[in-house]
Parts: C-alpha cells; sequence; structure tokens
C-alpha cells in the first residue's frame, strides 16, 4: 500500500525540517520504482497558506490544509515561531482535529504538536537548545534533552533540523529495512545511521550498519555512547555469545573489527565535539572516550595528519 504522507507548512517554517524528511521518503520512492516497485510514500504539503516563506525566505508552494488528517502519516516541522505561546492558533486548532495514523514531529514542530495535544503522556525530543522550556510548559510531556529523535508508539519527535533526517530515515529502516535507508543516506551523501539515543552533539556513525539483530542492537548500544568501555566479552554475554564468534560475526556484518569500529565511532564523535562546541581538549577526549587529550592528539596525528587544535580553527561552527 502507498502511505498518504501530509507534511505541514506555515509561515516561518524551518525550510529544512520540511525538505529533510520529505528528501528521504522520496528518496526510497525512486529506490523502490527503479527496482520494479510501487512507490512507498504518496507526499503531500499542505500549508496554512498557498504560498508557504519559511524563516530564510525560501517560498514553497503548498496545498490546502483540507479536513484534518484520519490515516496516514503527518508531518509537523518546526521553525523559530513554532515555539511560541500566540502563534499559529488556527493550525494548532487544525492539528487537534488530526488522527494521523503516525506522526513525526521535528525540531520545534513538538510544541505545535503539543498544544494540540498529539503528544500527551508520551516521551519526546526537540532541539536541545528548547527541551528545557517545552518540558516546563507541558509538564505532561517526559522530554529527552539530548535524544536525536524518540520513537514512543505511533509518535516520533526528533531534536534540531539535520536530526529530521535521522528520524526519517529511522522511519524507512521501520518501513522497508536497514539496507534501503543506508542506500538513501548514501545518495543523500550523509551519515548512517545516528540512532536516536546518540547524542545530539555525539558523532554520526558512517558505517556498515548490521542486519544480524544481535550486532545490530550491539551497534546501536556502542554508538549511544561512544565513551563506554564496550569490552569484547561484555558484548558478547550481552547478547549470549562467545567472544570470538561476536567478533566474526561483529567483522562479517560490519566490515570492521569491534576495536576498529570504536576508534572509527570515537574519531567522528571528537571532530563532532570540536566543530560544534567549546569544550576543553581534555573534556573532548573524555567524552568521545579516547580518556586524554594526549591520546586525542596522537589519534588525530596519525589518522588525519593535524592536531585537534588546528582541526578546530579550520573547521568551528562557532
Amino acid at each position: 500500500m502507498v502511505e498518504r504522507v501530509t507534511v505541514v507548512g506555515f509561515a516561518g517554517v524551518q525550510s529544512l525540517d520540511v525538505s529533510g524528511p520529505w528528501e528521504v521518503l522520496a528518496g526510497t520512492n525512486r529506490y523502490r520504482t527503479a527496482r520494479g516497485d510501487r512507490p512507498a510514500y504518496d507526499l503531500r504539503l499542505a500549508g496554512t497558506q498557498a504560498e508557504v516563506v519559511s524563516e530564510s525566505g525560501l517560498t514553497m508552494v503548498a496545498g490546502a490544509l483540507g479536513e484534518p488528517v484520519r490515516a496516514g502519516t503527518l508531518v509537523v516541522p518546526g521553525g523559530r515561531s513554532a515555539a511560541a505561546t500566540d502563534e499559529h492558533a488556527d493550525l494548532v486548532a487544525w492539528l487537534r482535529r488530526c488522527r494521523p495514523t503516525r506522526l513525526l514531529s521535528i525540531c520545534s514542530g513538538a510544541f505545535l504538536c503539543a498544544r494540540a495535544g498529539l503528544l500527551s503522556g508520551r516521551r519526546v525530543a526537540t532541539h536541545w537548545s528548547l527541551s528545557s522550556d517545552l518540558g516546563r510548559r507541558f509538564p505532561d510531556l517526559t522530554v529527552d534533552h539530548d535524544a536525536l529523535y524518540v520513537h514512543d508508539g505511533p509518535v516520533w519527535t526528533s531534536g534540531g533540523v539535520t536530526a529530521g533526517i535521522d528520524l526519517a530515515l529511522a522511519v524507512v529502516a521501520a518501513d522497508h529495512g536497514p539496507r534501503v535507508a543506508q542506500q538513501i543516506a548514501r545518495w543523500l551523501v550523509m551519515f548512517l545511521h545516528r540512532p536516536g539515543q546518540q547524542g545530539q552533539f555525539a558523532g554520526p556513525v558512517w558505517l556498515e550498519r548490521a542486519t544480524e539483530k544481535r550486532v545490530a542492537a550491539a551497534q546501536r548500544v556502542i554508538d549511544a555512547d561512544p565513551a563506554a568501555p564496550h569490552r569484547v566479552d561484555d558484548l558478547a554475554a550481552a547478547y549470549a555469545m562467545s567472544p570470538r564468534h561476536f567478533q566474526r560475526l561483529f567483522a562479517r556484518e560490519t566490515g570492521l573489527t569491534v576495536g576498529r569500529y570504536l576508534t572509527e565511532l570515537r574519531l567522528e564523535t571528537a571532530k563532532r565535539l570540536l566543530v560544534q562546541s567549546d569544550l576543553a581538549l581534555d573534556t573532548v577526549a573524555t567524552r568521545a572516550g579516547f580518556g586524554s587529550a594526549e591520546s586525542l592528539r596522537r589519534v588525530f596525528g596519525e589518522r588525519l595528519g593535524t592536531t585537534p587544535g588546528a582541526f578546530r580553527a579550520r573547521f568551528s561552527t562557532l
């Protein structure tokens, strides 16, 4: 069956909250049709106005909101104005009447969904800079202040902006399997696949995803906390395998040993922390799992031919 997907647009929307998930789902359609299958998603942009002007000035053409969504997937993006208490009353009233089969809230879209009562009693995520405010204003929600995205029943909520792409990829993986989601991510030239419980400042994972359930579960555990020891004996015991069998299966599924996988993940985590925060080098090293600034410097020199400080100076987004 082709699933109807309604993406909501409104004045001041964050354009990437709309286009990011849209491109993931549209890419899934292209993937399927190229293989002779039917498209998976029937995408529709519905707006409070025919021309939706985003917060960056990008204008998108939308259909009317029409009747409230009673089936299929509803995507509610965010934007600076989405968190305001006195804006978008008409949209909130429309959302209040919606009963989608699946709800995807992107970034600050969680505020619109919460005002409409669509998140009541749920565990949710939003942009890290807004999560405390969301929890204060809607005490019936359990806000995960660090997660990239959260899946609670039919409700999926994500952190800021690009986390909406991670959420959409997770939806595709749930609907069509991780290999399809991985192919879509490669087409988009992005990292796959940051798990939902990975922190919004943690490193992305551009590594082969396992299809074997126990190895895939181990990957999620490792990805969610790169700084943890993740000893092979402990991981193997957690999934009822001998260390030797676990190592062999992990390497077969991912193309890497557990140790190499950890090094790659920790390096990406350190790179992300360096460019997206002003944390001291010792703190970066600890959070990334290298233990000390000296260890971090050594790995950067061996792998990247530079120092952490020079890397930060060249690529910092602050």
